[in-house]
């Protein structure tokens, strides 16, 4: 679209706007008819130790949304000289998991727990065993049953428990709505039914019966919509609320919020059976689209689903490129001291084509990049550790491809048991993050560790908030009975590039041969974390 009729699709409200909250960003990206973007707006923020708890208070959640949205819409004026006063659709997304408890009057009962927070052990593994079907320690019924366990003098007054994505809409809509992708990390979903398991919500009912509770389980939880079903209106105070110049129109649809492994997908286009995504970052996860249930429970596996009720098998990994990065900003350092001056980027680049001259298995060296507990491998501390022997072969080269493998250690052991195990079968899976910026390296590792073709697309630096904006815009633009999947293939990506890398023989048997030393080392990262303690300096 050209300049006169995008700015004409944006008097007309032919547009859509996905507002995502990500751990470190929060982000607002507009977009036309043609799913492009028109302008985008963001607010840095970080995440708070509050008693025990990692938190982010509810003054920087609005405040955060109001400058990501003012951003945006300045964006909008100064390329095409209007006031943005409404869109055709809106949609917000969120870290999933976590737990925000409010009372009938609609206030906040504990701060905002994250799904960072790993204090629902007990709980996590009583319900697993009660349901038989994995809840991991992140999920918003693990962190409400540990409330509980714990006799927390909140929970008889909660009136109405959702995620970070539901508490906004309920904002701007006043509806308690929640997208059944971002559902199916706070409770276990019946894809038959697409909803709420009802056996599950009764046995959570009759474990906490006792308690006397003047609540039952699902008259607290959010209304479960799918991908293409509208979920509400912008109210009048909403409008305001999101736009403090007071220029934006309420009426405008919304559609169910999201989690951000959802909108990932949507980003990737891999909401289609036998494909999936793999997100890398802090953490990395793999989100893969499955044919059917699994054989039995993992522990390893979180069972969650696409935005339109699909199962999926997501692998997440607490640890990915925290600990290559500090090593980068200690060659910074080096560079920096022989009196030249750095480029990130170049330094970045330079570092990981070098793991391309390594040996297959990485020299016999080994690391952790632990900055954290790591659920697959049974830690609930990380120390970053870096180990070799007196007959490894030392190199540059072989330090990268070993700093690469590791990032990727932890989520190789949960993925061998989809593929391995239980068989699970993956045509293709697309990656996102900035380790891909750098050409070839980051694909040619992933489509090691995974053993399937990896692709990168030219829109996969979007995100998640342009990930959310095209679930929006595929409420008001669905065809009749045009699923998810055909609207992605045939509209959103029928014209996208994607590099498509499969999986080198070579390097494959050299990831196997890493993954048992990484395996056996384990031992040597508990001994770290038994005997170093968090702060060791003296």
């Amino acid at each position: 679209m050209n300049h006169i009729d995008v700015k004409q699709a944006i008097a007309n409200g032919e547009t859509s706007l996905g507002i995502e909250f990500g751990s470190t960003r929060i982000k607002a990206v507009l977009i036309d008819r043609r799913f492009e973007t028109i302008a985008s707006g963001s607010y840095e923020w970080e995440n708070l130790l509050k008693d025990g708890y990692w938190t982010y208070n509810l003054t920087d959640i609005i405040t955060g949304m109001q400058e990501a949205y003012r951003e945006m819409k300045q964006e909008v004026e100064r390329q095409f000289g209007i006031t943005l006063r409404t869109t055709g659709s809106i949609g917000f997304s969120g870290m999933m998991h976590g737990y925000m408890a409010f009372d009938h009057t609609g206030e906040l009962l504990v701060p905002f727990r994250t799904w960072r927070n790993s204090t629902t052990g007990a709980a996590a593994k009583a319900l697993t065993d009660k349901f038989r079907f994995n809840i991991p320690e992140r999920w918003s019924i693990a962190h409400l049953y540990q409330a509980i366990l714990n006799e927390e003098p909140h929970v008889p007054r909660i009136d109405y428990l959702t995620t970070l994505s539901g508490y906004i809409h309920w904002l701007l809509t006043g509806n308690k709505t929640i997208g059944i992708g971002d559902a199916s990390g706070m409770f276990p979903i019946d894809e038959s039914i697409r909803n709420y398991n009802e056996l599950m919500l009764k046995q959570f009912d009759e474990l906490v019966a006792a308690k006397g509770y003047p609540w039952k389980l699902k008259d607290i939880l959010p209304e479960v919509r799918i991908s293409g079903e509208q979920a509400g209106q912008l109210t009048e105070s909403g409008a305001k609320l999101l736009d403090v110049s007071q220029s934006l129109q309420p009426g405008i649809p919304l559609c169910p919020p999201e989690g951000d492994a959802g909108t990932g997908m949507v980003a990737t286009n891999s909401v289609r059976k036998r494909t999936g995504n793999i997100s890398v970052g802090t953490s990395v996860f793999a989100m893969i689209v499955l044919e059917r249930e699994f054989s039995k429970v993992y522990p390893e596996i979180d069972l969650v689903t696409t935005p339109n009720g699909s199962p999926v098998g997501m692998v997440h990994a607490n640890n990915c490129s925290s600990d290559i990065n500090a090593w980068l900003g200690l060659f910074r350092e080096f560079y920096e001291a022989m009196g030249q001056q750095a480029d990130t980027n170049q330094i970045f680049s330079v570092l990981l084509l070098k793991a391309l001259e390594a040996d297959p298995d990485g020299g016999g060296l080994l690391s952790y990049g632990y900055f954290s507990g790591e659920n697959i491998t049974g830690l609930d501390k990380g120390r970053p550790l870096f180990v070799r022997s007196p007959e490894s072969h030392f190199n540059l080269a072989n330090f990268m491809r070993t700093h690469l493998f590791t990032s990727f250690g932890a989520l190789k052991i949960g993925m061998d048991i989809l593929t391995k195990e239980e068989d699970v079968a993956i045509d293709k899976v697309l990656a996102h993050g900035g380790l891909f910026k750098t050409p070839v390296v980051g694909q040619k590792i992933v489509a090691a560790a995974l053993n399937v073709p990896v692709s990168v697309m030219a829109t996969a630096g979007e995100g998640g908030a342009w990930g959310m904006a095209i679930l929006a815009s595929y409420m008001i633009n669905i065809d009749q009975q045009e699923s998810l999947e055909d609207f992605l293939d045939h509209k959103v990506f029928k014209d996208v590039q994607a590099q498509e890398m499969v999986p080198d023989g070579v390097d494959v048997k050299g990831f196997e041969v890493f993954t048992d030393r990484y395996k056996k080392g384990l031992a040597i990262e508990r001994a770290a974390v038994d005997h170093l303690e968090e702060n060791w300096r003296g």
